[in-house]
């Protein structure tokens, strides 16, 4: 188990956040066509996992904006932004801020994610991700780089992550 905080109070997260070097896990999420999505949806490329509790909090909007960016430049790399959230919502905040470069993955229906990438925060009844995390996975499911931010309003280190991949 790890901790994180919010505003400076400590939340236990439940579980193993990957470390660099280990196999991804498997998940099911669902996309904007509420269709599931795997890791195997995205096999041969380098994937960026930016793991958010919610696009309607500032930090987890930043940070989707921010690798949007940053993936339009990138070879073979494809960006997917999990969160908690419906993925209608997700649909609307990528067209409203013009986003196209990032793949919105919900865990309504996908609640091992959570647990099998150690974001499920132990005071929470939901199973969704509970704070900003981003991670590296090359085109083999390798994890290659692994950030848990240490409080949850703080953004992941975005060149660390981009970097991992090339």
């Amino acid at each position: 188990m790890s901790q994180v905080t919010l505003g400076g109070n400590l939340i236990d997260v439940a579980g193993t956040f990957p470390a660099a070097g280990a196999k991804a896990a498997d998940f099911t999420l669902v996309g904007k066509n509420l269709g599931n999505m795997t890791l195997a949806s995205f096999a041969g490329k380098h994937k960026v996992l930016n793991i958010v509790p919610s696009l309607d909090t500032p930090t987890c909007a930043t940070s989707t904006r921010k690798f949007n960016v940053a993936a339009a430049g990138l070879d073979n790399t494809v960006v997917v932004v999990v969160w908690g959230d419906l993925p209608f919502a997700a649909t609307h905040f990528c067209t409203t801020e013009g986003i196209e470069n990032v793949v919105t993955a919900s865990t309504f229906r996908g609640h091992d994610f959570a647990k099998a990438y150690g974001v499920r925060c132990r005071e929470r009844t939901a199973d969704g991700p509970d704070g900003a995390r981003s991670g590296g996975v090359d085109e083999n499911d390798k994890v290659l780089y692994s950030e848990l931010v240490p409080e949850i309003k703080n953004e992941p280190n975005y060149d660390a992550a981009l970097a991992a991949l090339k």
